[in-house]
């Protein structure tokens, strides 16, 4: 180095450090969780509005096809939209909550629009969450703060995907399989009837797995096992790690 740009160097170098002294010890700050998709769901308010899938019907071929997943996402999905804004037209009073606040307020609504809400809010509320879980070109192993949770309150990844099977498994007809996290950190796993959602319960939804016949009877059929083995195989671990971090 030619000792006229050593000597600029140290100078910038000497000026930087003063610099710093002068306004006292740098803090360090964590770079923030991102934001899960669901959470632009969860904050909706009436009316409601479908999320775009975010990836081609056949992206999530051989575990998915890509019929079931048009129809999934564009039918089914798209009635609990439909039916939660007829639901809610004639509760003006509701209109200004949040899809969260209905979901955990529950007791609170109208019992004439209680059952849509659970129905059909927790449908649009469940799929959104499974979408991001489906989404291609994810991790396929936790890391960060979810991977810390789950090395702490299960032995092994494979232990929560194993525990996750049976809860689907288990799940007698329509439901869902969910690995949850409660306000502490602390992770569960539990299973849900028809839409019924944890957040309703309080919980977070770190993974949600669909286990409703139209989620897997076009290629699976009554094979169960074989659709919860194939889809937890494709689990986006930066989308669940992204639900742990969620509010």
């Amino acid at each position: 180095m030619k000792r006229r740009t050593f000597l600029h160097s140290s100078l910038g170098a000497a000026t930087a450090i003063a610099a710093g002294a002068a306004l006292g010890p740098r803090v360090m700050t964590a770079s923030p969780s991102p934001r899960s998709p669901t959470e632009d769901v969860l904050s909706q308010r009436y009316p409601f509005v479908l999320p775009s899938l975010g990836y081609a019907n056949n992206a999530v071929e051989p575990a998915v096809d890509a019929v079931t997943m048009g129809i999934h996402h564009d039918r089914h999905h798209a009635a609990y939209v439909t039916n939660l804004n007829k639901a809610l037209e004639s509760q003006p009073a509701l209109h200004s909550r949040t899809l969260r606040e209905l979901l955990t307020g529950l007791p609170s609504l109208p019992e004439s629009a209680r059952n849509a809400v659970r129905n059909s809010g927790g449908g649009h509320a469940n799929h959104a969450q499974f979408w991001t879980l489906l989404a291609p070109g994810g991790a396929r192993t936790p890391s960060g703060a979810l991977a810390g949770a789950v090395a702490r309150d299960y032995p092994t990844t494979a232990a929560v995907l194993a525990a996750l099977k049976t809860a689907g498994l288990s799940q007698f007809g329509s439901g869902w399989a969910w690995l949850c996290r409660d306000r502490s950190g602390r992770l569960s796993i539990r299973a849900t009837p028809n839409q019924d959602t944890p957040i309703s319960d309080g919980l977070i939804p770190v993974v949600g797995i669909d286990v409703w016949e139209h989620a897997y009877y076009l290629k699976y059929q009554n094979r169960r096992a074989d659709y919860l083995d194939a889809v937890l195989a494709t689990i986006n671990w930066d989308a669940a790690g992204a639900a742990y971090g969620a509010a």
